[in-house]
């Protein structure tokens, strides 16, 4: 049986990853990375768990589900294109979004929740982003100058809600590769 991993994440809406994709595909030609994430598998993570038994797993969602269930939608906004790795060949390649003070508390309370459950989680600090692209692969080093702001056409920036959080499980055999284990819808405001 195939082991998988899990990771607790934003889902973007369909409209999200509608514009993501056709904004980089329109400038895809500029960035030669290796791999293009396809744009199902668009999301923002959370808290990475890695291989979970499912004793852990059923904890986990038992004590993040509250937490969220008291959690409202919220609206995000698409911001620039960021790197990570050598800045000559980065490794990944990804959009970021706006400062958001209720997506910072989110992240917090699942992270301590996958802690409290046991998960041995990556301490870097949180920066939310998009993943688009993995590993450069051009002879040319990567120009920084070419880290352009997602615009509309009309070149107001692009907002997006949030309206669940959602576990995913990793199934590296096929495209998308992320699946829903469990979903979190969050409430809607006056709803």
């Amino acid at each position: 049986m195939a082991k998988h991993h899990y990771f607790f994440a934003v889902k973007l809406p369909k409209e999200a990853k509608d514009f993501l994709y056709e904004w980089i595909q329109a400038r895809k030609g500029d960035f030669p990375f290796a791999r293009w994430v396809h744009p199902g598998d668009y999301h923002i993570t959370l808290a990475f768990l890695g291989f979970a038994e499912k004793s852990m797993l059923n904890e986990v969602v038992e004590k993040v589900k509250p937490i969220l269930e008291k959690e409202s939608s919220f609206t995000l906004t698409l911001n620039s294109l960021g790197i990570f790795g050598p800045k000559k060949a980065p490794t990944i390649f990804w959009a970021d979004v706006e400062s958001s003070e209720q997506l910072d508390s989110i992240q917090k309370s699942v992270y301590r929740e996958c802690e409290k459950t046991g998960f041995q989680l990556d301490k870097k600090p949180f920066r939310p982003h998009i993943t688009l692209a993995r590993k450069w692969k051009s002879e040319d080093a990567f120009e920084e100058g070419t880290l352009l702001q997602i615009r509309e056409k009309d070149g107001k920036t692009f907002s997006f809600n949030v309206t669940e959080i959602v576990l995913y499980e990793t199934h590296l055999d096929r495209t998308p590769k992320y699946h829903e284990y469990v979903s979190f819808p969050l409430a809607i405001p006056g709803g």
